[in-house]
């Protein structure tokens, strides 16, 4: 069966992360994927090729998408011939849901929401009348994917997004891939010219308003007062020494000596591994954050925002507070890092084991495997030449 991935493109953040990981364990003998990026690659781009899964590139700019590359990404569904297409977020669900509906003949399309975007004052004004335009549509695609209980509620009430497409899979974590590491604790402190013992509570987030890297500071500068030697390792996207707006902040709360900032790193599930605690500090937006899962399938206990399903994910093997509430945060790590290293490496054990019985990728990818097999059924529309290489047609 041929499953056709439709995504706006192939950065790193949480969508196009699980769309490599569902690629990276799908049963390739039941299912021949491929993935059209609405803009350029990116760096999932190569990693896909590399798992024997055609990339290929639309070249569609979403602030003003011309006929002419909208021709473009239908002539490049028709040649694919897929027996499903599935859009990823707002923007590809649409393109994929008018490829489909173009297409030589009909095929049953899936949309995929990731996040909650349901406050639409929050987005900029072309996102907003995208998930605006997609609610008023979301009675054609067959399924409406969404990898949050929370987000998929809020979309229905606030947007009247057709409930009856409703269907709930999670993100699945890799436990082979993020599991507890000595090693890595020893290697990252080293890297950081830290001791051995040193504590660390890490920030794993591109640097976004909904992620609200300013909540976490004034968090760890409350922190201090109590434990002075403890350290933050923040990593992502636009997490570095050239953010100045970040510089600024951490120079504001008296945090130079004790913060890290590791910018978009390749080894996550290493720097994770190292962490004492993981924390998510978002305000708003948050659908079902892979950073918390991934912090638990290592074994590390989690600080979370209630936003979202985090709370959720968490459940009693770490602890939930309220959004921009720097002080509740501080106060959770401090409960953690007095509970002792016997009772903090207990609840990441814990941690550990929810992630093994509720969110493996293994589970996960055959929700997708059975959605597919469920839409899709039916006689194989022909085999593509895929010679034409990663840029279409």
């Amino acid at each position: 069966m041929r499953v056709t991935h439709l995504i706006t493109n192939l950065s790193t953040h949480g969508a196009q992360m699980m769309l490599y990981k569902l690629l990276s364990r799908m049963d390739r003998e039941r299912f021949d994927p491929v993935v059209i990026s609405m803009r350029e690659g990116g760096p999932l781009a190569e990693k896909i090729e590399a798992l024997g899964v055609p990339v290929h590139n639309a070249r569609i700019n979403l602030a003003l998408p011309g006929p002419m590359s909208i021709w473009r990404l239908i002539r490049l569904v028709r040649y694919l011939r897929p027996d499903v297409i599935q859009g990823w977020m707002y923007h590809a669900n649409l393109a994929a849901q008018l490829a489909g509906a173009l297409n030589t003949e009909p095929v049953p399309v899936v949309w995929n929401i990731r996040g909650s975007s349901y406050v639409l004052r929050n987005e900029k004004p072309l996102t907003a009348a995208t998930i605006w335009l997609g609610a008023k549509l979301s009675k054609l695609p067959v399924k409406i994917i969404n990898n949050s209980k929370v987000s998929a509620l809020k979309h229905e009430e606030r947007l009247s997004y057709r409930a009856e497409k409703r269907l709930i899979i999670p993100n699945g974590f890799d436990t082979d891939v993020f599991i507890p590491s000595t090693e890595a604790r020893i290697s990252v402190r080293s890297e950081l010219g830290l001791a051995a013992d040193v504590l660390l509570i890490g920030l794993i987030a591109r640097y976004h308003t909904m992620k609200d890297h300013v909540n976490f500071l004034q968090a760890a500068s409350a922190l201090l007062k109590a434990h002075p030697h403890t350290h933050f390792v923040l990593a992502g996207e636009g997490v570095d020494t050239h953010n100045k707006k970040l510089l600024e902040l951490i120079n504001r709360f008296g945090l130079s000596a004790q913060v890290h900032l590791l910018g978009e790193r390749s080894d996550t599930a290493r720097i994770t591994a190292a962490l004492d605690i993981a924390s998510s500090s978002s305000a708003f937006g948050e659908g079902f954050p892979n950073v918390i899962g991934e912090a638990m399938a290592c074994g590390v206990p989690c600080v979370v925002t209630d936003v979202g399903d985090s709370g959720w994910i968490v459940g009693k093997t770490g602890r939930v507070v309220p959004p921009r509430d720097a002080i509740a945060l501080a106060r959770a790590w401090q409960e953690l890092i007095e509970m002792g290293d016997e009772r903090r490496q207990s609840l990441g054990k814990e941690a550990r084991q929810r992630v093994l019985e509720n969110f493996s990728l293994d589970a996960i990818v055959r929700q997708y495997e059975a959605l597919y097999e469920q839409v899709g059924a039916g006689p194989p529309r022909g085999q593509p030449a895929w010679g034409a290489g990663s840029n279409g047609l």
